[in-house]
């Protein structure tokens, strides 16, 4: 599998599932724009890697900083966090398969994990 022909057919804020490893999920994702809203995974590790483009990452209580492409970021579980790109960005994700997409926080990008896999 190519990982990049993996973005070619997946809505922005929409992330789709593109490979399991024992109990994690390995999923695509691209964002343009619109911010994704403060939330946190009380149980679970999520690692951001930047396959393409730039990322703003907002961390609460913590500067804010830009992923580039190549970067890999690994948000703590309960850590409030936000993401949003000003061009299209893509990025792969890495999460135990129980974390949810926005976590307890309910917007209209929220996907449940069914979801996000087509």
């Amino acid at each position: 599998m190519n990982l990049k022909d993996q973005f070619t057919d997946i809505p922005f804020f929409s992330p789709k599932v593109v490979a399991e490893v024992n109990d994690v999920f390995v999923k695509a994702a691209k964002i343009k724009g619109q911010e994704v809203p403060w939330h946190n995974h009380a149980n679970e590790d999520e690692l951001f890697y930047i396959v393409e483009g730039s990322l703003l990452f907002e961390v609460e209580n913590e500067p804010s900083f830009t992923m580039n492409k190549g970067d890999l970021f690994v948000v703590k579980k309960g850590v409030n966090h936000r993401v949003s790109s000003e061009e299209e960005c893509l990025i792969m994700l890495v999460e135990p398969k129980s974390t949810a997409h926005t976590g307890k926080v309910a917007s209209a990008i929220s996907k449940s994990i069914e979801e996000q896999h087509y």
